[in-house]
């Protein structure tokens, strides 16, 4: 799910910079979840899919 969540986010991310859809609202999310992931990747805890 993470993962799903980082993708949407990302590309919402890429929609904002080309259209200027979302605003600073999809920067701040997206900063928080790579946030997320890498402290996710560091504790090296597995989340069952």
């Amino acid at each position: 799910m993470l993962w799903t969540l980082i993708a949407v986010l990302v590309v919402l991310w890429l929609l904002g910079l080309i259209g200027g859809v979302g605003g600073n609202l999809i920067h701040i999310l997206l900063v928080i979840a790579a946030i997320i992931l890498i402290f996710q990747l560091i504790t090296g805890r597995r989340v069952a899919v």
